[in-house]
C-alpha cells in the first residue's frame, strides 16, 4: 500500500510559479511511475505530467509542455512538479497518482491517488 500526499498549491498571480510536492509513504515509489493529473469544477480529471521512478522518463500534455517540469528524489521519497508561467486555466486540484510499471496518460491506470492540493490563478 502507498499513501500519497500532495502538498505546495496555493494562490499566485499569472506568469508566477509554484511547486508542487507528492510524498510516498508505506513503501518507496520504485518500481512505480508516478502521475500529475487536475481536475477543475466540472471538467473531467486531466492529464498533466508523468514520470517513470526507475530511469525518469517523462511525458507531459501540450498543454503544459516547457512550463512544467516533473522530477524526482530517491532519497525524500517524492515527486515534484515545478510550474512556470502559470495562466488561469490551470486553476484546478491536482493530484498525485503512482502506478506499477511505465506511466500513463489514462487516469484509470493509476492505483494509488493523494487527496489533491488546490492550484489558484488570478488574471
Amino acid at each position: 500500500q502507498v499513501q500519497l500526499v500532495e502538498s505546495g498549491g496555493g494562490l499566485v498571480q499569472a506568469g508566477g510559479s509554484l511547486r508542487l510536492s507528492c510524498a510516498a509513504s508505506g513503501r518507496p515509489f520504485s518500481p512505480y511511475a508516478v502521475g500529475w493529473f487536475r481536475q477543475a469544477p466540472g471538467k473531467e480529471r486531466e492529464f498533466v505530467a508523468t514520470i517513470t521512478w526507475s530511469g525518469g522518463n517523462t511525458y507531459y500534455a501540450d498543454s503544459v509542455k516547457g512550463r512544467f517540469t516533473i522530477s524526482r528524489d530517491s532519497a525524500k521519497n517524492t515527486v515534484y512538479l515545478q510550474m512556470n508561467s502559470l495562466k488561469p486555466e490551470d486553476t484546478a486540484v491536482y493530484y498525485c497518482a503512482s502506478r506499477a510499471g511505465y506511466g500513463t496518460t489514462i487516469y484509470r491506470g493509476y492505483e494509488y491517488w493523494g487527496r489533491g492540493t488546490q492550484v489558484t490563478v488570478s488574471s
